[in-house]
């Protein structure tokens, strides 16, 4: 069987992949290993962590961090990147491999610029619950 959290990943990479207003602002850069010298504006699956939450049924509690790196000058191509994203991610019914997504929701939204001014991120967080099925 998958592991919960990579089925959930998988999953979240198709929907942004495929989503049009999402790909109009990045583009394919949806990266987990981020290539060397990859162009700006480009998203990133980060950190995650898997809890288990089972009382009944087996079930997993999912924090994940996905984080938007631009060079737009201020945080405006961040913030539109990331509403694209948190409209595709938010309440979202994807399939997952061998799992069930019970709910997908985001959390919160940290926006800043890199210590030397070169770049600005959007850190978005998002929890979910899945069970096997």
């Amino acid at each position: 069987m998958t592991a919960p959290s990579w089925a959930l990943q998988r999953a979240i990479f198709a929907a942004l992949s495929a989503d049009a207003a999402v790909t109009a602002l990045i583009g394919t850069r949806i990266y987990d290993g981020v290539p060397a010298a990859a162009p700006l504006p480009y998203l990133v699956l980060g950190e995650s962590e898997e809890r288990d939450a089972s009382s009944d049924t087996p079930a997993t509690r999912h924090a994940l961090r996905l984080t938007i790196w631009s060079r737009g000058g201020g945080t405006r191509e961040v913030k539109e990147i990331a509403g694209a994203v948190i409209a595709v991610l938010h309440g979202a019914a994807l399939t997952l491999s061998g799992h069930r997504l019970i709910d997908l929701a985001f959390t919160s939204a940290e926006y800043g610029r890199q210590s030397n001014g070169t770049a600005t991120r959007a850190v978005l967080r998002f929890s979910a619950f899945t069970e096997p099925f």
